[in-house]
């Protein structure tokens, strides 16, 4: 469930999903094409910020987020491990050799991984799958046939969650869900791929009785507006990559990742 349907008065909540979406790739695109831990501490500061003050500070350190947070670090540990070797040595075992190097790239690699997935997470909460298809739709203009199977999709993603609980129910009622950890996982997850294909081939097959994949123009109940608010959360992007890199030039630590 969005926090959208949770808290409709959030202010988020209102704005069209194709500004959310485009105001974090401004941001991607500085991080992306640098590796040094200014640019992106930056970055994070000004999302704890903004998020703070639209009133998602909260969300931040939710269960909701928490994935972000331990898969920077790990990401970061690899690159501590097995990235390129450059100055001093730290530590050497066999394959790995931790150099000063490599700490600093490892650093860098967590905090750009938490600055680009944080407002990706964060937005993605916000944003209703049935708002999404009418931005997608009426400000994109996407083909109508595409942006209601991806609806659908999303609509269908909570139903697995459900489902994976009910096939776990079953199979230890039928004694079959006994075995060591790995091997019990592996066969639920082919029961519910099994169970998701027939699932999606019942709903092609009810969607196209419906006409909704029929050619020409399609109306939409709702009306995606895209205004002022949206242009202001586009601009609350722009500005935070360009201060992320403005920092970085400025105290040098700007380090183009092919240079």
């Amino acid at each position: 469930m969005s926090i959208a349907a949770v808290r409709p008065g959030l202010p988020l909540a209102t704005v069209n999903p194709v500004a959310k979406v485009a105001a974090t790739i401004p941001l991607s695109i500085v991080l992306v094409l640098t590796l040094d831990v200014v640019s992106a501490t930056v970055a994070i500061v000004c999302e704890i910020v903004l998020f703070t003050a639209v009133g998602l500070g909260g969300l931040l350190w939710s269960p909701r987020t928490l994935p972000v947070w331990l898969a920077a670090p790990l990401t970061g540990l690899s690159m501590v491990l097995y990235g390129a070797p450059s100055g001093a040595v730290l530590w050497d075992f066999g394959v790995i050799h931790v150099t000063e190097g490599s700490v600093q790239i490892g650093v860098a690699t967590t905090a750009r991984v938490i600055a680009i997935a944080l407002p990706a997470v964060v937005l993605f909460l916000t944003i209703d799958p049935t708002d999404l298809a009418d931005g997608l739709a009426q400000t994109l203009r996407l083909p109508a046939r595409f942006v209601l199977g991806a609806l659908a999709a999303l609509r269908l993603v909570g139903s697995s969650v459900d489902d994976w609980r009910t096939l776990r129910l079953a199979r230890r009622a039928r004694g079959v869900g006994d075995r060591g950890a790995i091997l019990r996982g592996l066969g639920q997850a082919f029961a519910l791929l099994v169970l998701a294909i027939r699932r999606g081939s019942t709903l092609a097959t009810a969607m196209e009785a419906r006409a909704f994949g029929a050619p020409g123009r399609r109306t939409w109940a709702r009306v995606a507006r895209f205004g002022a608010v949206e242009w202001i959360v586009i601009g609350a992007g722009c500005l935070v990559a360009a201060a992320s890199a403005t920092v970085a030039v400025a105290t040098g630590s700007w380090n183009v990742i092919w240079s």
